[in-house]
């Protein structure tokens, strides 16, 4: 990925490691001298992998749980600065129902912390991540199968809507992809051909201010990368922006 496409700013979610463990010196071989980190041992993770420098680096605590879902940093854009906050909102369990399964409650309450966080937003802010939510019919192999399945009910769905338009944001994956085409970043690994199957969810999200927005060339979704040896069942996405 980092050979083939040299993206400037690499977000990753789903490390799995502690701080300590993570990889940098191998990274930093490839170019990116810049490194931030929040991770924990075998559970949730985040990182930011940047040619660019990064500034005013925050790793916020949402619900209390001690979990590392967060990163941000500035990086320089545009004559000035926009803000990366890059996520990985929790899965939510089996179950669609917070009085029954704590995992689900736990993912309520977290888009709802991060919905009363954006209020306060102001400047330029990019917001990306895995936000374990498919919003939208299109966003998902089949709507009327999986309307009751978790990252796709219509709570969830309206709770990701709500948190979305209290920062603001444009979703540039559909700016860019019209609503009636189907598009998929993540695929089970259940599936015994993935590809044939089509079986997608769309997962993963790059939101932006709407001035930041203005400046997208493209957004793509990687959808090879699902097919590589031993490959995550999320497929990298690609934002494009020129100044």
């Amino acid at each position: 990925m980092l050979l083939d496409h040299a993206p400037d700013v690499l977000c990753l979610q789903e490390t799995k490691c502690p701080d300590g463990s993570f990889p940098t010196a191998a990274i930093n071989k490839l170019g990116y001298r810049h490194v931030e980190v929040h991770g924990q041992k075998g559970y949730h993770g985040v990182a930011l992998l940047s040619r660019v420098p990064l500034e005013n680096v925050e790793r916020k605590e949402f619900c209390e749980m001690g979990d590392t879902r967060h990163i941000a940093a500035d990086v320089a854009f545009n004559g000035g600065k926009v803000r990366i906050h890059n996520f990985y909102v929790p899965a939510g369990g089996d179950v669609p129902d917070p009085e029954v399964n704590d995992k689900f409650a736990h993912k309520l309450k977290f888009l709802d912390e991060m919905e009363s966080w954006f209020k306060g937003f102001d400047g330029q802010s990019i917001v990306v991540g895995d936000l374990n939510i498919a919003p939208y019919e299109n966003d998902v192999w089949s709507h009327k199968q999986l309307i009751k399945v978790v990252s796709h009910t219509p709570l969830e769905c309206q709770r990701l809507e709500d948190v979305r338009e209290a920062g603001n944001y444009v979703d540039t994956m559909r700016k860019h992809m019209p609503m009636d085409q189907k598009i998929y970043t993540w695929w089970s690994y259940r599936a015994k051909d993935w590809s044939a199957s089509d079986k997608g969810r769309r997962l993963d999200h790059v939101w932006m201010t709407p001035e930041t927005a203005q400046h997208t060339k493209d957004v793509q979704i990687m959808r090879d990368a699902r097919g590589w040896e031993k490959p995550s069942d999320h497929a990298p996405v690609m934002a494009v922006l020129e100044a």
